[in-house]
């Protein structure tokens, strides 16, 4: 009986062992691996890539605005008070150099108007005057300073009537108390504070309308003060839009100005973006992502894509064929838009799903 209750006491020993012995290899391991194989209709939406060792790039994501190319845009204010009475063009509308874009009509080319008859009368009395004059100094019946002074006051209607056509020509005056408003230059339309209708006056501070061809736009860049020991003069950027944020606009730091803006509490600096398709809109938010420059060294770099989140911790499902897959938290260290540096280690066989890897990850774990 003796003999009985010690083996029994053994073999309680010798499974308790084994029973600890598991639970720490379990515990110990670093990977999931399960006995799993990706499917064949799976197998032809999953993609992989591989994870190499690169030097660790960090980058700063900042906010802007696409602003118009102020060296090109053109605002017109009318230097004469009227009454608008026609308006020829929209918001947006492309308009070339010279198209008549609105007619006023004003007192003041009306004033002018008469002016001009006023002088072209006075110039047609003092010709008349001079001829007489110089036939009366031929008989001896009149002076040469008589003569001299009627032509010094025809040369001066001359000239008032020159000055006079000179602004009726510049204003465009059309006759009878009209002027149009020509546009200035090619390009869209992009501001307009004018209606039919609407007066003019004096106390106008605002533009009628403003004209830029849109062909190249300004992102002005916030650079808050922390931040600003990263960003230089050149740097290149790429520049994303709330309206194509899969469209990525290459371009680099074109100037900062060293003012600090205290409405927004940043810095501004600027980038210069050709816009042939004319979708960098002035108004619309933008994204800027500068690189910083690396001092932390290499490290193995996972795609974004390829990461799991689950329970607060990060994951990737590592591939080594389709029934040799497995799951390994990782660590980062740093990250961009495109990769996340990770303090883990890979093998040259070693892949990484990049799609499907939360439907794997959720397998492996089942």
């Amino acid at each position: 009986m003796m003999k009985k209750n010690s083996l029994l006491i053994l073999l309680s020993g010798l499974l308790l062992t084994a029973c600890q012995t598991k639970t720490e290899t379990a515990e110990n391991q670093p990977e999931t691996t399960e006995a799993f194989c990706l499917s064949d209709q799976l197998k032809k939406t999953t993609t992989m890539a591989a994870v190499t060792e690169q030097p660790i790039s960090e980058q700063l994501a900042l906010s802007g605005k696409i602003e118009y190319n102020e060296n090109d845009l053109v605002a017109f204010k009318s230097l004469l008070q009227g009454i608008i009475e026609k308006v020829h063009f929209e918001l947006g509308d492309y308009v070339k150099q010279g198209q008549v874009l609105g007619v006023v009509k004003s007192n003041e080319i009306q004033d002018l108007v008469q002016q001009k008859r006023y002088q072209e009368n006075q110039i047609a009395l003092y010709k008349k005057q001079l001829q007489s004059k110089q036939e009366l100094l031929n008989d001896g019946m009149a002076s040469q300073p008589e003569v001299s002074e009627i032509e010094f006051a025809l040369s001066a209607a001359r000239i008032e009537a020159d000055k006079i056509n000179a602004s009726l020509k510049m204003f465009r005056s059309t006759g009878n108390g009209y002027f149009q408003i020509l546009a200035p230059k090619n390009g869209y339309i992009v501001q307009k504070n004018m209606s039919t209708g609407q007066s003019i006056t004096d106390d106008d501070t605002d533009a009628l309308f403003s004209i830029s061809n849109l062909k190249e736009v300004w992102v002005m860049v916030n650079i808050y003060a922390n931040n600003l020991k990263f960003i230089q003069k050149n740097d290149v950027v790429k520049v994303r839009t709330v309206a194509y944020p899969d469209k990525v606009y290459p371009g680099k730091i074109d100037k900062i100005y060293n003012v600090f803006d205290d409405n927004e509490h940043v810095i501004k600096a600027r980038v210069v973006l050709e816009n042939q398709d004319l979708n960098l809109m002035p108004g619309l938010s933008a994204d800027i992502i500068i690189d910083k420059n690396n001092t932390q060294g290499s490290a193995f770099a996972i795609p974004n894509a390829a990461k799991v989140f689950s329970n607060n911790k990060e994951y990737v499902v590592v591939y080594k064929n389709n029934c040799s897959m497995s799951v390994r938290q990782i660590n980062p260290v740093a990250g961009n838009e495109e990769y996340t540096f990770v303090n883990e280690k890979f093998a040259a066989d070693e892949k990484v799903i990049t799609t499907n890897a939360l439907i794997i990850f959720e397998q492996i774990n089942q």
